[in-house]
C-alpha cells in the first residue's frame, strides 16, 4: 500500500511514471476540474494549431521569400503585442467579473475571429484578428488559472497543475499533426474542389474554430465558485472599482515577498528555455548537426518541460517547495552554462533535457505557490501579469538573441597555441545560463521559509532509498494538524463509528501514550520545565515515539486492530523540522530510527489558520501553544508542504468546518480502507 522512500523517511516512488499517471486519474474525478481541463484541452490545442494555422496563411498571402518572412513574423509580433497591453487589465478583470462567463465569451469570440479568417483572406485582417485572439486568449488564461484553485483540493492542487501544463504544452505535438494531416487532406481534396487547391490552409482554421466552440459549450455547464463575480460587486457598493483593484494587484506583486519571487524565477526559468529555442537552429549547425540535430534540441526542450512537470513534484518529495524553486532555476542555468561550454552533440541533447526539465518543475512549482496561497480576490491579477510578463520575456528573448549572436559572429582566438572558436551563439547562452543562476540565487533567498538551515542536506536525501520492511494485517490512521483544530473530537468521533462497525479500535495520542511518555509529555509541554533546545525537544518526541511504537501502536496492528493516534511523524516534521527550522532530513531520519519505519496507511490532516485555531483553546496554553503565531504558521506551512508531496495518502480538511462535516468526509475516505486493511507494509 505504501510506497519506498529515502533514508530520512521522505517518500519516494520506484515507478515514478506510474505514480503521476495515479494522481491525475484521482484530480480527473472531480467532475467540476475534469470539464475545465477538458476545454483546457480543447482550448490549448486550438492556439498551437491557430499558430502554426494563421503563420502558414501569411506565407501564402504574399509572394517572395522577404515578404513571407515580414509576413510571419508580423503575426508573431501582433500575436505577442497584447502582452504589452493587456495582461495585467486580464487578471483584474479576472478577480471582478464571473470567471466562467469570462472564458465562455472569449472561446465563443475566438471561434467566430478563426471562421472569419479564411473568409476574409486578407493579410491586414489576419494580423488583426491574430491580435484580437491573442487578446481573447490573456483574459481567457487567468479566469482558468484563478478557478483551478476553487475546484480542486489544496493537496491536489500540484496535481491539477501538472495536468494543466502537460495539457498545454503536451497538446503542441498533437497540433502539428493534426495540422500536417490536415495539409495531405487538403491536397488531396483539392483534385477534385478548385476551393482546396487554392484554400489549403482553410481547413485547418475551420477545424481550430471548432475546438474553441466545443470548449465554450463544455464551460458553459460548469459552476465555478468566484468571490468577485458582477452580483457580488452590485451587492457591494463599497468594491474597489477596475482600475483601483489592477492596482491594487500590481502593489500585492511589488509588495509581496512570495509572489515577487515566484515571478522573477519563472521568467528566469522561462528565458532559459526560450534561449535554446530562438538559436536551436544556429546552435545544430554549429553542432554540425543540420536539421536533423534541429528537431532533437527542439524536441528535446518540451520533452524535458513535460518531464520535470510531471514528474519533478513527485521526486522533490515532502521538501519545502518554496525552498527548491530557486534551486529549480540554478540548475537551469547550470545545464545552459554547461551546453555553450562543451559543443558535442551527445552532451548538448542531455543537458537540453535537463534545462528543461529544471524549467518545467520551477513553473509547476510556481504556479501551485501562486494558486494556493494568493488570496482568490487577488489571483486573476496575479496571473494575468504573470501571463503577460512571461510573454513580454519570451518575447524579448526569442527576438533578441538571434541578433546579438549575429553581431557576435564566429571568431577563432588563439590561446598559448590552441586555437579556440567562440561563437555568439555560445555566447549568448552562456551568459543566459549565468543569468538564470543568478535568479535562481536571488528567488532562493526572497524565498527560503527555513533560512540558517543548510540546503545540501535536503538536496542529499532526494537521492537516498530504504528497504522494505515487514507487514501488518491492521489499519494505521494519524490525526494532524495545528493548535485548535479539533483533533480530539475528530478522534473520537472516528472511534464511535468505527466501532459501531464491529472493529477492534485502540485510540493513543502523542506524547503521552506510555507511562514513560507521560513523564516526557510533562517535560515538553509544561511551561515551568522552561527553556528546552531544538534538538532535545525533538530526540524527546522521539523517545517517546519509539516507545508508543513499540507498546501500543505496533502490537495492536499486529493483531489487525485499528489504531487512531492523535499526532505522529508529521508533527516532529512540521513543529521540530518546519516550526523550530532543523534540518527536515535530520528530524525525518531520527523519526524513521524511533518507529522502525512505520507509517500511517492514512493521515487525516485537519487545516486551520493558527489565529483561529490559537483563539479556541480554552484555559492556560500549555509551552508549545504559548509560541509565537510566526512559529505556529511555519508549522501548518509544514503540514500542507507534506500533504502536497503525497496527497494519495492524506486527507486535507478544513477545521473550521461544522464537525459533523468533517467527519463525514473523514468516514468517506476511510471507508474504502476498511475492507482491505490486511498486510499493510510497515516502511514508509
Amino acid at each position: 500500500m505504501d510506497r519506498p522512500a529515502t533514508a530520512d523517511g521522505l517518500p519516494l516512488p520506484d515507478e515514478p511514471v506510474v505514480v503521476a499517471v495515479g494522481r491525475a486519474k484521482s484530480v480527473l474525478t472531480i467532475r467540476a476540474f475534469r470539464r475545465l481541463y477538458t476545454a483546457l484541452v480543447l482550448s490549448s490545442f486550438g492556439d498551437w494549431l491557430g499558430f502554426l494555422a494563421t503563420t502558414a496563411l501569411a506565407a501564402q498571402l504574399v509572394d517572395g521569400f522577404t515578404a513571407k518572412a515580414y509576413a510571419t513574423g508580423g503575426v508573431l509580433v501582433f500575436r505577442l503585442m497584447p502582452a504589452v497591453l493587456f495582461g495585467p487589465l486580464a487578471g483584474a478583470f479576472a478577480d471582478r467579473f464571473d470567471r466562467r462567463r469570462t472564458m465562455v465569451v472569449c472561446d465563443l469570440a475566438r471561434f467566430g475571429l478563426f471562421v472569419s479568417i479564411p473568409l476574409s483572406h486578407s493579410l491586414v485582417y489576419l494580423l488583426g484578428a491574430s491580435f484580437l485572439i491573442e487578446s481573447l486568449s490573456l483574459f481567457w488564461i487567468p479566469a482558468k488559472e484563478a478557478s483551478v484553485p476553487n475546484l480542486v483540493p489544496r493537496e491536489r492542487l500540484e496535481s491539477a497543475n501538472q495536468l494543466s501544463l502537460i495539457a498545454t504544452y503536451g497538446s503542441a505535438p498533437v497540433a502539428a499533426a493534426v495540422f500536417a494531416a490536415l495539409g495531405l487532406v487538403s491536397r488531396a481534396l483539392g483534385n477534385g474542389v478548385s476551393f482546396f487547391s487554392t484554400r489549403p490552409v482553410d481547413l485547418a482554421l475551420y477545424v481550430d474554430a471548432a475546438t474553441f466552440l466545443f470548449s465554450a459549450l463544455t464551460i458553459l455547464r460548469l459552476q465555478i465558485p468566484s468571490p468577485h463575480t458582477e452580483h457580488r460587486s452590485r451587492e457591494n457598493p463599497d468594491a474597489p472599482g477596475f482600475l483601483a483593484s489592477l492596482r491594487e494587484g500590481l502593489a500585492f506583486m511589488r509588495g509581496e515577498p512570495l509572489a515577487r519571487g515566484l515571478l522573477v524565477g519563472m521568467l528566469g526559468a522561462l528565458a532559459a528555455g526560450g534561449a535554446i529555442i530562438a538559436q536551436g537552429k544556429l546552435f545544430a549547425a554549429i553542432l554540425g548537426g543540420g536539421d536533423a540535430a534541429y528537431g532533437l534540441l527542439f524536441g528535446c526542450i518540451f520533452l524535458g518541460i513535460a518531464g520535470g512537470v510531471a514528474l519533478g513534484p513527485r521526486f522533490i518529495g515532502t521538501l519545502s517547495r518554496r525552498r527548491l524553486f530557486g534551486p529549480s532555476i540554478v540548475g537551469a542555468g547550470a545545464s545552459l552554462t554547461l551546453m555553450a561550454l562543451v559543443p558535442n552533440l551527445f552532451i548538448v541533447t542531455v543537458l537540453t533535457l535537463l534545462v528543461g526539465g529544471f524549467a518545467g518543475l520551477a513553473y509547476v512549482i510556481g504556479i501551485t505557490l501562486l494558486g494556493g496561497e494568493v488570496a482568490d480576490e487577488l489571483r486573476g491579477r496575479t496571473f494575468g501579469l504573470v501571463q503577460s510578463l512571461m510573454r513580454i520575456d519570451l518575447l524579448l528573448v526569442t527576438g533578441t538573441t538571434p541578433f546579438i549572436s549575429g553581431a557576435i559572429g564566429r571568431h577563432i582566438v588563439t590561446v598559448r597555441g590552441v586555437d579556440l572558436t567562440i561563437n555568439g551563439v555560445a555566447v549568448t547562452l552562456l551568459v543566459g545560463g549565468l543569468l538564470a543562476m543568478l535568479v535562481g540565487i536571488a528567488s532562493f533567498r526572497q524565498m527560503d521559509d527555513r533560512p540558517g538551515v543548510p540546503l545540501r542536506s535536503d538536496l542529499l536525501s532526494l537521492v537516498r532509498r530504504s528497504h522494505p520492511a515487514p507487514s501488518y494485517p491492521g489499519l494505521f490512521l494519524a490525526l494532524e494538524g495545528g493548535e485548535g483544530a479539533g483533533k480530539s473530537t475528530q478522534a473520537r468521533l472516528l472511534v464511535e463509528w468505527l466501532e459501531s462497525a464491529g472493529r477492534e479500535v485502540v485510540l493513543t495520542r502523542e506524547p503521552g501514550a506510555t507511562p514513560a511518555g507521560e513523564r516526557i509529555r510533562a517535560l515538553l509541554l509544561e511551561p515551568s520545565t522552561g527553556g528546552i533546545s531544538p534538538r532535545s525537544e525533538a530526540l524527546l518526541y522521539a523517545a517517546d515515539r519509539a516507545q508508543h511504537v513499540a507498546h501500543v501502536i505496533l502490537p495492536a496492528l499486529e493483531r489487525g486492530a485499528v489504531v487512531v493516534t492523535d499526532r505522529y511523524v508529521d508533527s516532529s516534521l512540521a513543529y521540530q523540522g518546519a516550526g523550530r527550522e532543523l534540518e527536515l532530513a535530520e528530524v525525518a531520519r531520527l523519526s524513521r530510527w524511533a518507529t522502525g519505519g512505520l507509517r500511517p496507511d492514512l493521515t487525516l490532516l485537519l487545516d486551520i489558520d493558527p489565529a483561529v485555531g490559537l483563539g479556541r483553546i480554552p484555559g492556560a496554553r500549555d509551552r508549545i501553544e504559548l509560541e509565537a503565531l510566526s512559529f505556529h504558521e511555519r508549522v501548518r506551512q509544514g503540514f500542507l508542504d507534506l500533504a502536497a508531496a503525497d496527497p494519495d495518502r492524506y486527507l486535507v480538511v478544513p477545521a473550521t468546518d461544522p464537525a459533523e462535516a468533517v467527519h463525514a468526509k473523514v468516514r468517506s475516505r476511510v471507508s474504502p480502507l476498511l475492507p482491505a486493511a490486511v498486510l499493510h507494509p510497515v516502511s514508509s
